[in-house]
């Protein structure tokens, strides 16, 4: 039994290309002496054919206003955007490294101004008094995911954490101690988020099904990303609850460019923003192997998925919701995503 959601032709051969990858072409070979049986369970792309983004809707002003920190990354750029094209306020203020401090920058047609790490506090108080309503979207670095929660939870502002690293048990304790509302998700791709719901599912309900097997992980990431993908890290946990033994460090992260072009199938393009995972199960006596694929070039799926979770976390804020900490899980089943 077969299911696949198609992926480009060139990325399912560019990552089969990487003989690197626990000695692929002699286990293939291995396999299918044996009867091989193989089933691709999830094959995921977010371009079938082309890595195309996604054309913005523009919905009616919402008008909740948005403080995205990390703005002149990538990710809060694109954030941005999408924040604007969805009818948020984007406040032109957003957090910053320490030599970027006092700067204005242009992002999505707005003038930002950067703030340093020692005005963090005064500033945000100050904003979340104009605005009551705010909603804090965090995409800095791994290194200050802590200091910058501790800060938005002492101001006591619901915020987004889209940044992925940093101490993830302390950060969860902050939030809970200070009961402020808060979205914390290593992947902020809505279909994404599906997938590793189904994961879990499969986790809780066939524990130990897998036993026995072994699992090879690879993940590809811009080479700015600098820690090892959460989605990896969350995936991996599930195939631990199904009987697979596997380490973190056993991860293959691939960062070059030129591998990443020749080996992995990332279009040049997007060399800059992607994020292709590959997890291969295969059978001790390596007669059965399973695979789960997903790649997203570009990074219009994780703007869109943060729009929504700040528009979601904005109504658990108003409707005085009892529970304080969600994920993207939570976002997905709410079901009033755009």
């Amino acid at each position: 039994m077969v299911f696949i959601l198609k992926a480009a032709a060139s990325t399912i051969q560019g990552w089969e290309n990487l003989a690197s990858f626990s000695q692929r072409k002699k286990l293939t070979r291995s396999i299918y002496r044996k009867q091989r049986s193989t089933v691709t369970l999830v094959s995921m792309s977010s371009t079938p054919l082309q890595c195309v983004e996604k054309p913005s809707t523009v919905l009616q002003d919402i008008g909740i206003p948005i403080m995205v920190n990390g703005c002149t990354g990538k990710m809060g750029k694109a954030v941005i955007e999408a924040a604007g094209s969805a009818g948020l306020d984007v406040i032109p203020v957003s957090f910053s490294s320490a030599k970027e401090s006092g700067k204005t920058v242009q992002v999505g047609g707005k003038k930002i101004q950067l703030s340093g790490p020692s005005e963090r506090e005064s500033i945000l108080g100050s904003l979340f008094d104009k605005y009551p309503n705010l909603v804090v979207v965090d995409y800095t670095v791994p290194a200050t995911v802590n200091d910058n929660a501790d800060v938005y939870c002492r101001v006591g502002v619901p915020f987004v954490m889209g940044t992925t690293g940093g101490d993830r048990e302390r950060l969860f304790k902050t939030v809970e101690d200070s009961k402020v509302y808060a979205v914390i998700s290593p992947q902020m791709g809505k279909q994404v988020v599906a997938f590793l719901a189904a994961m879990e599912i499969m986790a809780e309900q066939f524990p130990g099904a897998f036993t026995g097997y072994s699992l090879e992980v690879m993940e590809s990431h811009q080479a700015s990303k600098l820690d090892t993908s959460g989605t990896a890290k969350a995936v991996i946990a599930c195939f631990q609850k199904l009987g697979v033994s596997f380490g973190l460090d056993q991860i293959q992260q691939i960062r070059d460019p030129k591998q990443q072009i020749e080996m992995v199938g990332v279009p040049e393009e997007h060399l800059s923003g992607h994020a292709f995972h590959l997890y291969h199960l295969t059978s001790p006596d390596q007669t059965v192997s399973f695979e789960f694929q997903h790649n997203v070039c570009g990074r219009s799926i994780y703007a869109e998925g943060t729009v929504d979770a700040a528009i979601f976390l904005s109504k658990k804020v108003r409707s005085k919701a009892e529970k304080r900490i969600y994920d993207m899980i939570d976002v997905l089943r709410e079901g009033n995503m755009r």
